[in-house]
């Protein structure tokens, strides 16, 4: 069958997708070993067809504009229904599994993408798993660097969190309700309470995630974060903050969501106050996920579900 003046072919949605993903054409090229001329003449011919400019160009490499982002979603639907045709009806082996994950210091994260690792069929895949700020992880979402985002929202940092959500095209999913409990080593003379007040905790090191460039108490990993303390550590990663609390008898307030298997030296202890903890995902508005990602998810609410916590939606 002729192919129209307007139609697109699996090839360009393949370009398309790694260009995409590697911010370059050039790097794109490579990685398909074909000519960057060839590559840009495809985006070019690709963007005409559509009618819409999907890439920004500039002298660092290329991002998606606005229709890009949603063109991508679409472009992935496409090209992963093709390979399980080919799959089912040719014979062929199951395709590179790829997924981006970005997320606040939650080891249920880790949890569920171990099990989703351990669960895949494919012979190849590409996965990534960024524990990072609360900031980057909307950037990495927006930009597409990662298709997922796990954050939480409460009553403080609600109204910043969704406009900056709403204004970058993104949505917020609700996960799970969560009590506030503290983090603490097993050694920590707290460990042994059913319940702790702030007041126990006013001469225990506070320890936090920082939040860099974008510090603001909206972007806090944690809540009350408005609350003053009179030893406060910031750290940039969770085995750090681990070790702050075994060396330090420090504390760090969360959802009280912790495994054994990965941090079997911290207990999770309720926190005695009148505020809940949103858990949820975030992704684009326009753009349906792929099956990995739906894979994923599947796994966080397993994973959340096998401690007792009731989901939501």
């Amino acid at each position: 069958m002729a192919r129209g003046p307007g139609s697109i072919t699996l090839q360009q949605l393949h370009y398309f997708i790694e260009v995409a993903a590697e911010g370059s054409i050039s790097a794109a090229a490579d990685l398909l070993y074909i000519s960057q001329p060839t590559m840009s003449a495809a985006m070019k011919d690709l963007e005409t067809r559509v009618g819409r400019a999907l890439l920004l160009r500039s002298a660092r490499g290329v991002t998606l504009t606005a229709d890009g982002a949603e063109f991508l979603g679409y472009a992935r639907q496409v090209t992963e229904q093709a390979a399980l045709l080919e799959q089912r009806y040719l014979g062929r082996p199951p395709s590179r599994r790829l997924l981006g994950v970005s997320a606040q210091h939650y080891s249920f994260v880790v949890d569920a993408f171990v099990r989703m690792v351990k669960g895949s069929e494919a012979a190849e895949f590409e996965f990534s798993l960024r524990e990072t700020r609360t900031w980057d992880i909307i950037e990495d979402v927006r930009t597409l660097r990662s298709e997922l985002g796990i954050l939480y929202r409460n009553d403080f940092n609600r109204n910043v969190i969704d406009k900056l959500l709403r204004d970058s095209g993104l949505a917020f999913h609700p996960l799970f309700l969560a009590e506030p409990h503290i983090f603490i080593s097993r050694k920590n003379p707290l460990a042994s309470r059913d319940r702790v007040t702030l007041a126990d905790l006013a001469d225990s090191p506070r320890l936090t995630f920082d939040q860099g460039a974008n510090n603001s108490f909206y972007f806090a990993e944690e809540i009350l974060s408005t609350l003053s303390s009179k030893q406060e550590i910031r750290v940039s990663d969770r085995a750090t903050i681990f070790n702050l609390m075994i060396g330090l008898n420090g504390y760090t307030i969360s959802t009280g969501i912790i495994s054994d298997d990965l941090d079997p030296e911290i207990v999770a202890i309720p926190l005695d106050v009148d505020e809940r903890i949103e858990i949820g995902w975030i992704g684009h508005s326009a753009i349906p996920l792929t099956e990995q990602a739906q894979r994923y998810l599947a796994e966080l609410r397993a994973v959340v579900s096998g401690f007792g916590v009731a989901l939501l939606g």
